[in-house]
């Protein structure tokens, strides 16, 4: 016991993010007996997070997807409320040293570790070279403060390809690129440069043998004031797209007791290295012999951190909260039990089949499965903004076993009902009874290597789907096809419907009693509405009984059936004179709300098919828009910073004759 505690207590806690990590914090700091202050944009002032805090402020005035980083109104809100702690939660401003900085000159206490601390592990370049003084094994790389493109070329030379790009400033895949030749190098270093610069104000990079095949193994350490530090065991984050985790268990299927208690020494020693106070993570890359590399250090609580809180049976907000008041941490290592096994699956608005393109829109119907721990700001009807972060939602599933924990989760994300903007729940599902996944032998190139198989998990639904959709759109269409005589409903209907890019005719005849025949490309199915309710329906199509969730608005409707979503279009009275239309046209239109980051292309310049045109970012990531035909720009009318909406017109492409 410490001779004398260096208390500092506090009453009001001003939770300075969004969506579901702030209610998160909110959730224990409420049972803790805190009262809790909601910031929000303009873009969140009907959030669940604001109306679920005691208090809720305006932090405006700038771009939504800027609002949560104004430094300067966040202290003024905390001060306004009289709040006199702030917590960060993760993301934003959670690792940026100026803000605890400014915190703590406002006479705030800053729930997380010193600026100090967050200023020397926030940078990967310095972080990794105080990390190779304290003896951590660290990846072969070149992290020096000479950032011309000449010396980065000459350095991966030096290190040998293949070789990664990350961004020197910050994480979560951004400004982070894999290079396999030298060929390769000037195009993605200057990716990497512009992806970090407009994520964490710095384009500075370092450079790092790629290991090739991975786990990414993360430990996660809490330490006080008082010097003590210990570690609550390791996450698996191998499941990654696009360098960003969607897959995270604990314990990790590769890491035995010893390999464990090995990774978490070095943690531990990393911590203290720096007097680290709070709850952090130690990044690792763990290659199939056992040698494990650091990466980075991440000075905040981890998105995945319930799977930590499940097999140990801790609450890590409330370890932070008790460690910022200046209580000692209640535990030693020895105390530290682990038991069971714990997956979290995040669920993102994005388009699996494009490339995992961030969407947006309203979550038109949105209920969660029972039997999981879901965190979610998310209601039926709740708008998903394309200003952040592409996650909406997290699925965490506990058992017994590996296995059993598993079969939970996919169970969890086949009952999930998220009719709205496409999300990534049946990809989930894909990568969860993959054989590789089933196994426990996923590593960072999971996603590379099986991606295709991935995607067509759930394929084998489309055929009765199909025939559902004309039911249902027969049901719900309220107009005269329907028939209301005994002889016009034993006629066939047509409707014409997009069914997730395919254009299919269907012919539907009520057979009475609520049966129906659907006819679609010369075959002919029964199916038989058993009830059909406001937003759900059981039907059964050749003898076999289903039930699934839709949504229909106007000629909009959406299919929840075994963890898919279908998107149907009714086009039965839309005149198609070629359906789908085609990229021939030379168009580029913008395929999201974002930003313009980038032109690749001038006006006048002759351009191939294929060739970047411009650069788009939304929600946090870019995306290269390229040119449809080969051809001259003909007209440009997008330029750098411009806030573009989904569809509007970016450029356009005119054939060329030789």
């Amino acid at each position: 016991m410490t001779a004398k505690l260096k208390l500092t207590p506090f009453r009001k806690i001003l939770v300075a993010n969004r969506g579901e990590i702030a209610l998160r914090i909110m959730r224990t700091a409420g049972a803790m007996g805190f009262r809790t202050v909601a910031v929000f944009s303009e873009a969140d002032r009907e959030a669940l997070h604001v109306q679920a805090a005691d208090e809720a402020l305006a932090i405006g005035g700038a771009p939504p997807a800027q609002s949560y980083l104004n430094i300067e109104n966040i202290i003024a809100a905390a001060k306004a409320s009289s709040a006199d702690a702030v917590h960060p939660g993760y993301g934003f401003l959670a690792e940026n040293a100026a803000f605890a900085a400014a915190c703590r000159d406002a006479g705030l206490i800053f729930i997380g570790p010193s600026p100090e601390a967050i200023a020397a592990m926030g940078n990967k370049a310095g972080a990794k070279r105080l990390m190779i003084e304290a003896g951590v094994p660290c990846i072969p790389g070149y992290q020096g403060d000479d950032q011309s493109p000449g010396i980065l070329k000459a350095e991966a030379k030096k290190i040998g390809f293949p070789v990664m790009i990350k961004a020197a400033a910050g994480g979560g895949g951004r400004g982070m690129r894999l290079v396999e030749s030298a060929g390769q190098f000037d195009a993605a270093l200057a990716g990497a440069q512009s992806e970090a610069l407009g994520a964490f104000g710095s384009a500075d990079v370092i450079l790092e043998k790629a290991v090739i095949d991975p786990r990414h193994i993360e430990i996660q350490v809490f330490g006080d004031r008082y010097g003590n530090v210990i570690h609550l065991g390791e996450r698996d984050c191998s499941i990654q797209r696009r360098h960003q985790k969607i897959i995270e268990e604990a314990p990790s299927p590769a890491v035995s007791a010893q390999l464990r208690d090995e990774m978490g020494a070095t943690a531990v020693a990393a911590a203290r290295a720096i007097d680290y106070e709070g709850a952090g993570t130690l990044e690792f890359l763990l290659d199939r012999d056992g040698n494990f590399y650091f990466m980075e250090m991440n000075t905040r609580l981890q998105v995945e951190h319930p799977v930590t809180e499940a097999i140990t049976g801790l609450d890590l907000v409330e370890l932070q909260l008790r460690a910022a008041a200046g209580e000692e941490l209640p535990l030693a290592q020895a105390d530290v039990v682990f038991r069971g096994h714990a997956i979290e699956a995040r669920l993102c608005a994005e388009d699996a089949t494009q490339g995992f393109m961030p969407q947006s829109g309203r979550m038109a119907l949105w209920r969660a499965p029972e039997g999981l721990r879901v965190e979610n700001a998310l209601q039926s009807g709740t708008g998903i903004s394309p200003y952040y972060d592409s996650m909406i939602a997290k699925l965490v599933s506990f058992g017994g076993t590996r296995e059993e924990a598993r079969r939970k989760l996919v169970s969890g994300l086949n009952d999930l009902v998220a009719l709205g903007p496409r999300t990534n729940q049946n990809f989930l599902i894909g990568c969860l009874t993959h054989e590789v996944f089933v196994d426990g032998e996923a590593t960072t190139t999971f996603v590379g290597n099986h991606g295709d198989a991935l995607l067509k998990a759930g394929d084998d639904d489309v055929e009765r789907i199909a025939s559902l959709a004309g039911v249902l759109l027969y049901r719900t269409s309220g107009d005269a096809r329907a028939g209301v005589s005994s002889l016009a409903h034993r006629l066939p209907i047509p409707f014409r419907f997009d069914l997730d890019g395919r254009l299919i005719d269907a012919a539907v005849v009520y057979r009475g009693d609520e049966g129906f025949e659907v006819a679609i490309g010369g075959a002919a199915r029964s199916v038989r509405v058993l009830d059909l309710g406001g937003d759900a329906i059981t039907f059964e199509i050749d003898s076999v009984i289903g039930r699934a969730s839709y949504f229909r608005d106007g000629n909009l409707l959406l299919i929840g059936c075994h963890g898919a979503v279908f998107h149907v279009a009714d086009r039965t009275f839309t005149a198609i004179a070629v359906y789908g239309g085609g990229a021939s046209d030379g168009i580029i239109r913008a395929s999201m709300n974002g930003r313009i980051v980038g032109l690749q292309a001038s006006l006048g310049d002759l351009v191939q098919a294929g060739q970047p045109v411009i650069t788009l970012e939304a929600m946090k990531m870019e995306h290269v828009h390229t040119a449809p035909i080969g051809g001259r720009v003909k007209s440009l009318p997008a330029s750098p910073g411009d806030q573009v909406s989904a569809g509007r017109l970016l450029a356009e492409i005119e054939k060329v004759e030789p």
